[in-house]
């Protein structure tokens, strides 16, 4: 057994802990064992589709010290008139050349691939070789650092919840693009992101609507990606959140706050006639929903319980299939169910986000503030988490995310400044639109509606459990210048 010293062990080499890394040594001389069960860096990056892309722009993903892509406007495509956003290969180079052109020849970083954590993430931390089964004893001076809390499932490696008949053919969405013969069509499993990806990419590969059946469990509020664009395009940004921050202040209910932000463009659903149960941060273009739209034979009958040759079995009945029929599945859940915590705890910090989403731009910002400060409860002042969104009603503690984040960061001289200056913030470059009018008039509605809205958040919540950073409102929130695989 071998023994080794850092100040801090940062446990999966996926977005989050090296955005995380990044900024820390970027701010401190602190020393750092990154520690990882893949062969490289990337975490669920290096298992996605190969269809896939950042569902944000590049310009805002990734790491501060290293931009992904040219941060440029897309001028052909579904993405066009958009930032660009990253394939799934080009993200795993990026981060490959992160850790090796970046992170490693600063001298501050190793890193240990192939290892898997047994430590109780308290006192007692090591790594065992999934190639030797040679054990290293890490002490730590400082913390360990867990960047697997809410680690993604995606399709490659994800089995389905649901029994499946051996002559089906169900295939992970990443075996579309292997196809070698057309089937009597196309049956796709799952309601999130990921089947509405496979529905797009069969679309723009000539596949005709009426030869895709989706089987959707539940329907989801979707956001416009024009209401998150970074650079030259933020004026829309910021008034997209002024939108739905003056909705959220004037909503006298759940019902209401969902009509109105409909209405002012800031949440889209697939189908009118549907009210929507889940949200879960889905970003898509006005062309993407309108190819999504022309999918008529949408299933609604709950979840899938058995895939069989000639019928599937849903929670609320049975529909007919067919052996020529390939079926898709899209079920894997995502980001993992994982209540919030304090993200500085003594000897561990437990990365999440302040709102919800944007992993890497808050792994990069708790990174910053661990360097920075030097009073956990300081510290988690400025970084309370908000839990992943699955529901709905999930839109009520992202938007106080965003909110009181932006207010307390704003407060910060530092902290301001970080959110203005690095490339990971989505408000990057404000303080230089601030005079342009539509910025000015914007950030004007974000300001007067901002504390109502605070207050709205907390009380149109419904009643339950009391999640982990859903106290009381903060005052004076300004914006921060403002089966097996066949």
């Amino acid at each position: 057994m071998g023994v080794i010293e850092t100040d801090y062990l940062v446990v999966g080499a996926g977005a989050a802990g090296m955005a995380f890394t990044d900024e820390l040594i970027a701010q401190s001389d602190a020393d750092v064992v990154m520690v990882d069960r893949r062969d490289r860096p990337g975490g669920h990056w290096n298992d996605a589709y190969p269809f896939v892309r950042v569902h944000q722009a590049s310009a805002n993903y990734g790491v501060n010290s290293r931009r992904l892509g040219r941060d440029a406007v897309d001028t052909t495509g579904p993405n066009a008139g958009y930032y660009e956003r990253a394939t799934g290969v080009e993200i795993c180079d990026y981060f490959w050349r992160v850790l090796d052109d970046h992170l490693l020849a600063s001298g501050q970083v190793r890193f240990l691939p192939k290892c898997d954590y047994r430590g109780d993430w308290s006192n007692e931390h090591t790594v065992r070789s999934l190639l030797t089964g040679h054990t290293t004893t890490v002490r730590v001076r400082r913390r360990v650092v867990d960047g697997t809390y809410l680690e993604v499932q995606v399709p490659a490696t994800h089995r389905p919840a649901f029994t499946v008949d051996a002559e089906v053919e169900l295939i992970p969405v990443g075996r579309l693009v292997g196809l070698a013969e057309p089937p009597a069509g196309f049956t796709v499993l799952g309601a999130g992101k990921t089947a509405m990806d496979a529905c797009c990419w069969l679309l723009e590969h000539g596949v005709e609507p009426d030869r895709i059946r989706w089987v959707r469990p539940n329907d989801a509020w979707i956001l416009d990606r024009a209401a998150l664009q970074p650079l030259t395009l933020l004026a829309g940004t910021i008034e997209a959140i002024a939108d739905w921050t003056e909705c959220l202040a004037e909503a006298g209910s759940v019902a209401d706050l969902f009509r109105r932000l409909e209405e002012k463009g800031g949440l889209f659903r697939l189908d009118p006639r549907v009210e929507p149960s889940a949200f879960r941060g889905p970003i898509l273009s006005q062309g993407e929903m309108a190819a999504l739209r022309q999918i008529e034979q949408v299933v609604r009958q709950g979840r899938v319980r058995h895939l069989g040759a000639d019928r599937i079995v849903l929670d609320g009945g049975e529909i007919p299939t067919t052996r020529g029929e390939v079926h898709v599945d899209c079920t894997a859940s995502g980001f993992r169910s994982a209540p919030a915590r304090p993200i500085f705890e003594p000897g561990r910090i437990t990365l999440q986000s302040l709102i919800g989403g944007f992993t890497t731009c808050y792994a990069a910002l708790v990174g910053f503030v661990e360097a920075a400060r030097n009073d956990d409860n300081d510290r988690n002042r400025l970084c309370e988490p908000v839990p992943q969104v699955f529901l709905a009603g999930d839109w009520l503690p992202m938007m106080r995310g965003i909110l009181r984040s932006s207010a307390l960061h704003a407060a910060e001289p530092d902290l301001a400044a970080w959110s203005d200056q690095r490339r990971l913030s989505l408000t990057c470059g404000l303080s230089e639109q601030t005079d342009e009018p539509r910025v000015a008039a914007a950030l004007g509605r974000w300001a007067a509606h901002a504390e109502a809205a605070l207050k709205n958040a907390d009380a149109l919540r419904p009643p339950g459990p009391t999640r982990p950073g859903s106290g009381p409102a903060s005052r004076g929130c300004g914006p921060g210048r403002p089966g097996r695989w066949r």
